[in-house]
């Protein structure tokens, strides 16, 4: 059977983020067969639609563009699957875009995040700067191969910027995702809020978000 690659961009909020990813990964399969898309199952005794996420998003970490990779079995045009899949996606998931391919998964390099942080914002910002300024930024990590781990994770973080509101305090962030090398927001986030408590400042974490994927050689994920 003939059979093509295609890609489909979503956001995930609201109840969704809390969806785990195997969830996600049953609900979005179920999706696929309540559309009537024309899609690949698997071969053998218990057949499932091939669904794969390039990046998994971590629980309770919102997505503006997450993509979700499966094969069309007939050639239709690319809108009709963001169209109909996106009328029956469950709560909080909505289809933004679908096409074919056009990056590798190996190609994935680095994920663009936002967190917003509620509390005294001038303290938060200050306290940001000085975490920012350390020597280290040492966090523990768990690693296949070696178990749990001490990464200094400071060299592999880009800040993007800053924004602050009358009681919240945001900061967007690049970090290293795919093959070589991934680092969690959360595992970011833990750190700074951990630092603030260690300083006697409550930073209390009201959403993280991610924004954007990127490749290795800096281009948008497509």
């Amino acid at each position: 059977m003939d059979k093509y690659p295609v890609r489909v961009f979503l956001k995930k909020k609201g109840r969704a983020v809390y969806i785990s990813h195997l969830d996600l990964l049953r609900a979005m399969q179920r999706a696929l067969k309540r559309s009537g898309l024309p899609v690949w199952y698997s071969e053998g005794f218990n057949p499932r639609i091939y669904l794969n996420f390039p990046l998994p998003l971590s629980l309770g970490t919102l997505g503006e563009r997450e993509p979700m990779d499966f094969y069309g079995i007939e050639e239709i045009p690319m809108e009709n699957f963001a169209l109909r899949l996106g009328e029956v996606c469950p709560e909080g998931i909505s289809i933004i875009s679908a096409g074919a391919p056009v990056h590798k998964n190996r190609d994935i390099g680095s994920a663009e995040y936002r967190a917003v942080f509620s509390g005294n914002v001038p303290e938060i910002e200050r306290a940001f700067g000085e975490f920012l300024a350390s020597e280290k930024i040492e966090v523990k990590k768990r690693s296949k191969k070696k178990g749990e781990i001490t990464l200094d994770i400071k060299p592999h973080i880009k800040i993007i910027g800053t924004d602050t509101g009358e009681n919240e305090f945001s900061a967007d962030f690049i970090l290293p995702a795919g093959n070589e090398l991934n680092i969690n927001a959360g595992v970011f986030t833990g750190a700074f809020t951990e630092f603030c408590k260690s300083m006697g400042i409550s930073a209390e974490i009201v959403c993280t978000k991610r924004l954007n994927i990127y490749c290795q050689n800096g281009e948008i994920f497509t």
